[in-house]
Parts: structure tokens; sequence; C-alpha cells
């Protein structure tokens, strides 16, 4: 922990080298996560409800499915362009150093400028908890931390399965936008909304129903039992087939030179 907090402080440093640079990139990312959010606004503006859901409970799942994937683009971004790493060769250097790889190649990057969306995306879930009146109890406090931590994790998942294909691949492929940008903006809607196609895959194949979609209903009162409530500790299994396919492509790899 001690070397990765390190090297948080090297990668923040380096970025603040360009300050300008990093103030204007800073403040279009504010400009770019409002346009997702005015973009649910003015949906409600024309509709009181979808399915059934209110505009802040909507707001809910935007907020929390926006915190776990903006906590990965600043904290795991070694791990999001792991492609780079193989391209250059530095993968065979980190393979040389007696410590974790997965560590290293948390150390190996980061992106302080995405911060601003994780800042946002506490913001707007405040403002959506206040809103929504929730009766609370420790069960439901318990659950909303969950529901935050559950959306760390099945990011960093992804991330993890995107990364390991680049031990076949080489360069990473654009197809895995589909399960991140692409899962981020369906995911940031209830589950429940779409087809019982789309809810079944994402359930049993990638669990974003898991984050904020079973626990949802717990904690806005639409279900009494805690097992929704406990539902999103489902998603640290999903991470052991994610981890366990990194280092199964590990064992396959060889140099791509330098």
């Amino acid at each position: 922990m001690k070397i990765y907090l390190k090297s948080l402080g090297m990668h923040l440093k380096a970025e603040l080298e360009y300050r300008t640079n990093f103030i204007l990139s800073f403040l279009s990312q504010i400009l770019v996560f409002f346009t997702y959010y005015f973009i649910i606004i003015a949906l409600f503006s024309k509709f009181n409800n979808i399915k059934g859901y209110t505009m802040y409970e909507v707001l809910l799942c935007f907020a929390i499915i926006q915190f776990g994937f903006s906590f990965n683009e600043v904290f795991a971004r070694g791990i999001d362009h792991f492609d780079k790493l193989i391209i250059r060769g530095d993968f065979d250097r980190l393979l040389l150093r007696p410590k974790n790889i997965i560590l290293q190649v948390l150390c190996s990057d980061s992106d302080f400028v995405k911060s601003c969306r994780l800042i946002q995306a506490i913001i707007v879930l405040v403002i959506a908890i206040i809103k929504l009146n929730i009766k609370w109890n420790i069960m439901k406090l318990i659950t909303l931390l969950l529901m935050l931590l559950s959306a760390c994790i099945i990011f960093f998942g992804i991330f993890m399965v995107a990364a390991s294909y680049c031990f076949f691949t080489v360069q990473g492929l654009e197809v895995r936008n589909v399960f991140t940008d692409g899962g981020k903006h369906m995911a940031q809607y209830p589950i429940g909304v779409f087809s019982k196609g789309f809810v079944l895959f994402f359930t049993i194949i990638i669990p974003y129903a898991f984050v904020n979609y079973y626990p949802l209903l717990y904690f806005i009162g639409k279900r009494d039992s805690i097992i929704y409530g406990l539902s999103p500790l489902l998603v640290i299994i999903y991470l052991i087939p994610c981890v366990a396919t990194f280092y199964l492509g590990m064992k396959r790899y060889t140099s791509v030179g330098s």
C-alpha cells in the first residue's frame, strides 16, 4: 500500500507539472459529466417516471455507477491502459520485479483529471438521497456502502478481463468499450426498465443488476427482504474469475520484445 500511495503522489505531481492543461482538462470533464446528468433531467421533464422509477431514483443509480467507473479511472488506470504496457514491452520489466504484478500495473498509471467525476458523482448521490427521504436504518446504510463498493469492484473486474485478452491480441480492442463505457451508460438506469433478456444478461453474465438494481429495490423500500440489500456481495464472487483470467493470460504470455 505504501508503494501504491507513493506512485499516486508521483503521478499527481507529474500531472500538475502542466497546470494549465490539468485545469482545462478538469473543467472539460466537469462539463462532460453534467451532460450525462442533464440528459436524465431532460428525460424526466417529459415523463414523470420510467416504469415506476422516479427521477431521483434514477439519479441514485446514475451516481452509484458513475462513482464506481470514475474510481477505477482515477485509481486503476494502469489496468485500463494495460495494452500500452504490452506494446512498449514494459510488462517484461514488471515481471522481473519481486512485487505483485497487479499492484505494479496499478502503480503504472493514474488519471487525477477524472477525480472531478468522482466528486460530482458523490454530490449527485447526496442530492438524490436527500430528495428520496429514505427511512434510514443500519441495514440500509450497509446496503448503500455495499452498492458503492460493488460498483468499484465490477468495473475493476471488467478492466481485468479487458487487460487479459491483451496477452493474446497485444493491443486492446475497442470491443471492450461495449462492456465498460457502454455498460456504464446502460447501468446508470435501473436494469428493470429494460427487457427481460437484458436483465438476465446483466444479472448472470455481467452482474450490474447486483450493483444498483436489486439492492436499490431494498434501499428505496420496494422490497423488504434483506437478501436484496446484501446482494452486492455477489459481485465479489464475480471478481474471482476476472482475476483468474488475468493470471491465466499471464502464464501464456511471451515477450513482445523491446
